[in-house]
């Protein structure tokens, strides 16, 4: 009974997160250009260059990679909000409920997974005019809903941490521009692991967004690679259920 109402507390504090969204959709707009921008150019020119070994188009390897993309980008910036709630007096208020703390930072966190989907739409939208050979199997596009949420889950959270611990814009936004061009070279997001110097396949391999791409390309396009779906998508909710621990213990830091 009580994880029932932590669930729903939860879903009541996405709500309230995901109401905003449709006060400024263009939000969502300008979050698609820079995937839409990836595969229309970059994807395009590399797809003539044969940049990856195998028989698998570059654009087709490439579109989850993309999706993951955007999940990081939009999710790893996501943890600016509580600073703004803080500087409004939003965050004293949602203290002062007895709405457990974890159950706030999951409900922010699915929000900002429920602000990809969007995006998600428009990738496979992109996809299909550029003939990429997407699974449209429901289930599979069921099990892309499902890591895309993870995903979220985990870099909202990640992100609702720094927020916690920095507690000024200016060092979020500089950490959080710091971190996500590093997260993404440094995964298989558009290149193999198996094409990677060594020092830089150990960091994919502890890289939280590699899992992500894995399981999505595994889901999107049918690729295997050296990960299995069922490893990935255990490490992706692992790692997010303990950053929700973590995030919950530190939300009321925020306002020391």
């Amino acid at each position: 009974m009580e994880i029932t109402n932590f669930i729903r507390k939860a879903f009541v504090i996405a709500e309230l997160e995901i109401r905003k969204i449709f006060h400024d959709p263009t939000e969502i707009i300008m979050r698609s250009v820079q995937p839409a921008l990836w595969l229309l150019i970059f994807g395009q020119v590399f797809a003539r260059m044969h940049a990856i070994p195998g028989k698998t188009d570059y654009i087709d390897f490439m579109t989850p990679g993309i999706l993951a993309q955007s999940v990081l980008f939009v999710s790893i910036f996501s943890g600016i909000a509580v600073i703004w709630e803080r500087d409004l007096g939003l965050v004293h208020k949602l203290l002062a409920t007895p709405t457990p703390h974890a159950a706030i930072v999951l409900g922010k966190a699915i929000s900002a997974g429920l602000r990809t989907l969007p995006i998600a739409v428009i990738i496979y939208i992109l996809a299909l005019l550029l003939n990429v050979k997407i699974l449209w199997n429901p289930l599979n596009l069921l099990s892309v809903f499902i890591v895309v949420m993870l995903g979220a889950i985990f870099f909202s959270t990640f992100s609702l941490i720094i927020a916690c611990l920095v507690k000024t814009r200016e060092r979020f936004m500089g950490i959080g521009q710091l971190m996500t061009m590093p997260l993404f070279f440094a995964s298989n997001a558009i290149y193999p692991i198996e094409i990677m110097p060594g020092w830089l396949k150990m960091i994919a391999q502890v890289n939280p967004l590699t899992y992500m791409v894995d399981a999505l390309r595994t889901l999107m396009i049918g690729n295997i690679s050296g990960f299995s779906l069922t490893i990935d998508i255990v490490i992706l909710l692992l790692i997010s259920t303990l950053f929700v621990a973590i995030g919950g213990s530190l939300y009321s830091k925020v306002i020391t």
